[in-house]
């Protein structure tokens, strides 16, 4: 399996113009069936919260996320923003499986602060399994969350043995991204995948530096500051040897449910 990196300069709150720009990238990386495709956080509009024309309510973003998936035979994690049923909305990372099929829909448990004042918080970590009996067991999380490693440590109960985190990440702090990600592949000695998107924005400068990191927190591929796509090999065969050579894993006090945010 290859994972394929969709670092995206995205046009601000300009959905046609993403999907456009995204499956040019994405179709230009020629991903093969079972491969899986990440994009970044609101890869659809930018950064905003201004949900009335961000939230993708007409299921515009999933419908295209449903169609690239099935066309292309890949797994593909994109986030976008959702309505709530509650009348809120989600900042989210939905994933499709290679049939089309929407197979889990995380939403982002930690806000920032500029983003908690119009989003509801998630539930907590989820994980998907990429294909029965695959032995790849995916665990979505989007940008801020990075932060907190008993979500991952949740993740990792739950079965994940690789994160995908889909961000717009700040180029003012671009030397944390990579080392919060390199720290959380040697915590929970799984393969950890950053993308983010790049560009500028009406309120902040991104610089992408996607990356995709192994359990042991060797980094296996990375990208710079342009638009485009990292696409990396990923050795499966390694998490299962280094968490038995090494097994600190089973040593975590963590299980399913039990980490909360800080009230």
């Amino acid at each position: 399996m290859q994972a394929h990196l969709v670092q995206i300069d995205s046009v601000w709150e300009d959905r046609s113009a993403n999907l456009a720009r995204a499956e040019r990238l994405v179709r230009g990386s020629d991903p093969k069936p079972g491969d899986l495709v990440a994009l970044p956080e609101m890869f659809d509009s930018g950064f905003s919260v201004n949900t009335e024309i961000t939230a993708d309510r007409a299921g515009e973003t999933r419908q295209w996320v449903q169609r690239v998936a099935r066309e292309t035979g890949c797994w593909l994690q994109a986030g976008t923003t959702v309505p709530a049923a509650s009348g809120g909305c989600f900042n989210a990372a939905l994933i499709a499986a290679p049939g089309g099929e929407i197979v889990t829909e995380y939403h982002k448990t930690h806000l920032f602060p500029t983003e908690a004042v119009a989003l509801t918080p998630g539930a907590g970590a989820k994980v998907v399994e990429l294909g029965e009996g695959s032995g790849r067991s995916l665990a979505p999380l989007i940008c801020y969350d990075l932060r907190f490693p008993e979500l991952f440590g949740d993740g990792l109960a739950l079965g994940a043995n690789m994160f995908c985190v889909s961000a717009c990440w700040p180029k003012v702090r671009l030397h944390h991204w990579r080392a919060l990600l390199i720290a959380r592949a040697i915590e929970n000695q799984a393969f950890v995948l950053g993308v983010s998107r790049t560009g500028h924005e009406p309120t902040v400068e991104t610089a992408g530096g996607s990356i995709v990191v192994g359990p042991r927190g060797d980094v296996l591929g990375e990208r710079g500051a342009e638009e485009g796509v990292l696409s990396v090999e990923l050795p499966w065969d390694d998490v299962a040897l280094w968490r038995r050579v090494f097994p600190a894993w089973k040593a975590r006090r963590v299980s399913p449910g039990s980490y909360r945010p800080v009230s």
